[in-house]
């Protein structure tokens, strides 16, 4: 049974969220004491958390940033707030998707089970001490995890898919289709902005590690690795 963890303010919301979510088994819980928002969520152990954006004492970036620091399990913003730059923000403090307000409970739903199928079903990255080494980079896959040296930077599961796909295949084109396939199930319900934001999360990461060029842009293809590889079992 997974557990979903709501941070929301509006009771009312919180209420229609628990009743749907309970008839597809899923066990929910919603935090009551904003000030304790991480207790709640380490008490809790979910398996996925759904977070609005303006709540009480700190927003849902802050807390975003705080869950994330500690858990690597899907986080979907639900908000009213609809600017670009809103959901820019989300994507950016960690989250995995962004869902606006007023929404469709089965859209919905189908992002909660698309998340929670990539990040425990089939969809998963699989575990086990999988590395994939290229150009002076180790990917970590099971541990979120990309290292140059010394140096190391935790990745969220979507960043590690995504460096795993265009390590795999060095110097060679990876069209943006071949990414969004790779990432999501359900493209549909995906914005291709999405992507943008995320390639530019990896970049950042690499810039961190030293490989600043490494992520080449394809204008209008796709992107490609200029490292070459060489895998570890």
């Amino acid at each position: 049974m997974f557990h979903v963890l709501l941070i929301e303010d509006d009771l009312g919301l919180v209420g229609l969220l628990e009743a749907h979510l309970a008839k597809f088994g899923y066990m929910t819980r919603h935090v009551r004491d904003f000030e304790r928002v991480l207790e709640e969520f380490e008490a809790f152990a979910p398996h996925l958390v759904l977070l609005d954006v303006n709540l009480p004492k700190f927003d849902g970036y802050y807390w975003c940033r705080q869950i994330r620091s500690r858990s690597n399990c899907p986080i979907l913003f639900i908000s009213a707030r609809d600017g670009k730059m809103d959901q820019v923000m989300a994507l950016d403090n960690g989250a995995d998707d962004y869902i606006t307000k007023p929404f469709d409970y089965e859209l919905a739903m189908a992002k909660i089970k698309s998340q929670l199928r990539r990040a425990y079903g089939p969809y998963a990255t699989p575990l086990g001490e999988r590395t994939v080494e290229a150009g002076g980079l180790t990917l970590e896959v099971d541990r979120l995890a990309l290292s140059c040296g010394e140096a190391r930077v935790e990745l969220s599961p979507t960043e590690i898919k995504i460096l795993d796909e265009l390590m795999g295949r060095p110097e060679q084109l990876v069209s943006r289709d071949r990414l969004l396939e790779r990432i999501w199930d359900d493209q549909a319900f995906v914005d291709d902005n999405t992507l943008n934001v995320y390639i530019a999360r990896v970049r950042k990461k690499l810039a961190l590690l030293g490989k600043d060029e490494a992520l080449q842009t394809i204008r209008g293809q796709g992107y490609r690795l200029g490292l070459s590889r060489q895998v570890q079992p």
